[in-house]
């Protein structure tokens, strides 16, 4: 029984501690959404051109 008194106890809080969380809008979460997926694709370009151009480089070096 202790251990069920345990796991209702942790429930419980942890509805009070979500009840505390300031929720995003849905325009934030969006917004945050889309500046996430356009920093990851420009990334990966930026590191694709990277790993080319060293590429051709060592390519070049081992010759």
């Amino acid at each position: 029984m202790e251990k069920i008194d345990k796991a209702k106890e942790f429930v419980n809080e942890a509805r009070a501690e979500l009840k505390k969380v300031t929720w995003p809008s849905k325009k934030q979460t969006v917004t945050s959404t889309w500046v996430v997926l356009i920093v990851t694709i420009v990334l990966a370009i930026f590191l694709g051109l990277v790993d080319l151009g060293l590429s051709k480089i060592a390519g070049y070096i081992l010759r």
